[in-house]
């Protein structure tokens, strides 16, 4: 796998960045998914060079990969921006996610041996952990992220489809700048974790139909959130 590729792929931080490219990509990203950076702005390769101690090349390649990830808009002889949020993308993403996400997990649920159990398992019970923590201290929202994530992979991840599992990555990392923004302002009050655990106690009984409504509920939620109490600017379209 080519640098960029590698790059591209490693969007959990469970790795180690191996260039400075993708150093700096990692670092971007996580900035903009934490609202550094606002939704809009413009990225200045002559400023941002310096905050991340690289040169304009490295981060325009950086940035080159943010534009693959839909995270930046590239714009043609003026340079970059962050892609605007809105409450009409928002919308159109959870609503392809929804149908997408539980169309695979009926497949995984019909066709899932005691491997994909076991996985699964295993999956909530790394979830559970850092929920539980939630409960007591301040959250770390990347480690949740890469537990949540990885528990959403095992739920789907015996449906036998590679094009599933590929564009339901991909909607899910264009999903993550929401949850952020879901969960460090507080858009609702939910219980996650019994969300979850909704979720988990249906799969393993496969019950279908419990299953398919606690996952669409549950990924509804973080929408319903977000326009309950969405700034002016969120409302604004891009």
């Amino acid at each position: 796998m080519n640098t960029i590729k590698k790059a591209a792929a490693d969007t959990n931080g469970e790795d180690r960045p191996k260039t400075l490219v993708e150093d700096a990509y990692l670092r971007l990203r996580e900035d903009i998914i934490e609202g550094k950076y606002e939704s809009g702005a413009r990225l200045r390769v002559e400023h941002l060079k310096d905050n991340y101690g690289v040169g304009a090349g490295t981060l325009r390649e950086a940035l080159s990969l943010l534009v693959a990830d839909t995270l930046v808009a590239a714009e043609g002889q003026r340079g970059f921006s962050v892609t605007p949020l809105s409450l009409d993308d928002l919308d159109d993403l959870t609503h392809t996610r929804i149908l997408l996400e539980t169309d695979a997990l009926r497949l995984s649920l019909r066709k899932g041996g005691d491997d994909w159990e076991a996985e699964l398992v295993a999956a909530f019970h790394r979830l559970t952990k850092v929920e539980e923590r939630f409960r007591k201290t301040s959250p770390r929202v990347r480690e949740w992220e890469d537990r949540n994530k990885g528990f959403h992979e095992a739920l789907i991840d015996a449906c036998g489809s590679r094009w599933l599992r590929h564009m339901l990555a991909i909607l899910y990392r264009q999903a993550e700048r929401y949850r952020h923004f879901s969960i460090t302002k507080g858009t609702v009050r939910r219980d996650i974790h019994a969300e979850h655990t909704e979720i988990f106690e249906a799969a393993l009984r496969r019950d279908e139909k419990r299953a398919v409504e606690a996952l669409t509920q549950h990924v509804d939620l973080t929408r319903l959130g977000i326009h309950k109490m969405a700034p002016d600017w969120l409302r604004k379209q891009p």
